[in-house]
């Protein structure tokens, strides 16, 4: 990926809603109309929500009656990575961009002078996690299509930690691998380190860091694209462009996107790996693969997906599934398909 040198116009976007499905169809549609010199910074707030990352089964990952019962929402978001809990104590962030001017290293150290400025020392963590003194308080995840990218995560700012447990179901296995017995041993507050934060003066702080960082001052999203997005559900006939977020909003909150199939599994394989976990479900009939899924954490969401397909139609045996799983070794960005291979084996199918 070549990254420019000349730096890109700034410009920033906040959202007054709090509904999951119209941020993530916002986010979308920033994503396809921000040009190629420019970095968009997107605020923005979900109410009572669990997202999991797009490869991801609901089933495994929420406890979606409690979620429910609370009058809560599930959402996929399009990139990969893991389950998180937004509240309005959390405030979201997406750095959108082409990849000519999409760094991951200068966004993550947007977010680094933001809290500094409340006088809280943070640190990036491998690839996707910002601590504090071993603590996270900020998850990210990532998305590449056709030269566009964005990077979003997390800020918790006041989130209502006994929610956590009451709605996330997180595997053991991974809370072993970061050596801590639950998920809210794992992360903490910025309010709990810096009592005069709040929302409001975070955001202020990462439209400010926004800009020196990059080396200019972030200007709001010009009047002319704003009333491109317009008012999304105004009495006055909707714009193209609020027509098509519509559409973006409903596929959002759609149940097939949200939870789709729930595959009935004749055999079920679970296992962790440095780069995440793997579920593998099988649909056997007459010892052929009828159906199959993966599910993972992983970043790497075009290899997982293509998993489940690569796998129909095959016998049900170790051999016959490696042999198609080296089909996708143009899509294995890390020696994972060596992983998956090696796991396969030990089942002795």
């Amino acid at each position: 990926m070549k990254i420019l040198n000349s730096p890109p116009n700034l410009f920033f976007f906040s959202s007054n809603s709090t509904s999951p499905y119209r941020n993530l169809a916002l986010e979308e549609f920033l994503l396809s109309v921000v040009k190629q010199d420019e970095c968009i910074l997107y605020l923005w707030q979900n109410r009572r929500t669990v997202v999991i990352g797009v490869n991801q089964n609901p089933w495994k990952e929420c406890h979606l009656k409690n979620l429910e019962e609370d009058g809560g929402f599930l959402a996929r978001r399009m990139s990969g990575g893991g389950a998180v809990f937004h509240d309005l104590g959390n405030l979201n962030f997406t750095f959108l961009a082409h990849e000519a001017h999409y760094n991951v290293n200068r966004q993550l150290d947007v977010i680094l002078c933001a809290v500094k400025k409340f006088g809280v020392q943070a640190e990036k963590s491998g690839r996707n996690d910002i601590l504090v003194d071993g603590k996270k308080f900020s998850g990210n995840a990532f998305y590449h299509s056709q030269g566009q990218c964005f990077h979003h995560g997390t800020l918790l700012v006041d989130v209502d930690m006994s929610n956590l447990a009451r709605y996330l179901n997180v595997e053991p296995s991974k809370l072993v691998s970061k050596g801590v017995r639950s998920v809210r041993s794992r992360v903490i507050n910025l309010k709990d380190l810096a009592p005069q934060m709040t929302i409001e003066l975070l955001r202020q702080a990462m439209i400010e860091a926004f800009g020196e960082i990059y080396g200019s001052a972030p200007l709001p999203l010009p009047a002319e694209r704003l009333k491109a997005i317009g008012e999304i559900y105004g009495s006055a006939p909707l714009p193209l462009s609020n027509q098509l977020i519509r559409r973006i909003e409903e596929k959002y909150a759609s149940w097939e996107w949200r939870l789709g199939r729930k595959l009935p599994f004749t055999a079920a394989y679970h296992t962790r790996f440095a780069w995440g976990d793997l579920t593998l479900q099988f649909c056997v009939e007459r010892g052929l693969i009828k159906d199959a899924a993966a599910y993972s954490d992983s970043m790497e969401t075009a290899f997982i997906k293509a998993i489940g397909s690569a796998l129909k139609g095959i016998p049900f045996s170790s051999k016959d599934i490696n042999r198609a799983l080296e089909d996708l070794e143009s899509l294995d960005p890390d020696e994972m398909l060596k992983n998956i291979t090696n796991f396969i084996n030990t089942l002795q199918l």
